[in-house]
């Protein structure tokens, strides 16, 4: 796909790296809100290990959404 035929924030108003920063941050968000249920999904099944694996998960995408919101709040700070 050649870049004219690419949305660049054109269209939208918002720059693919902007856009991308806030869709990562809601991605990360989202992920921590699902992976509580499987986390639940596993305890009641008395899965252990499982839900061990699914807090961990659900730590890693807290942090990917709170450096993600760092860096938003640093550019949209300053613009």
């Amino acid at each position: 796909m050649s870049t004219s035929n690419t949305e660049t924030g054109n269209i939208t108003g918002t720059r693919d790296k902007d856009y991308n920063l806030i869709w990562f941050v809601e991605s990360c968000l989202n992920n921590a809100l699902r992976l509580e249920q499987y986390q639940a999904d596993a305890k009641r099944d008395g899965d252990t290990e499982v839900a061990e694996l699914f807090a961990k998960a659900q730590a890693d995408s807290r942090k990917g959404a709170e450096l993600g919101k760092a860096l938003l709040r640093q550019r949209l700070g300053s613009a």
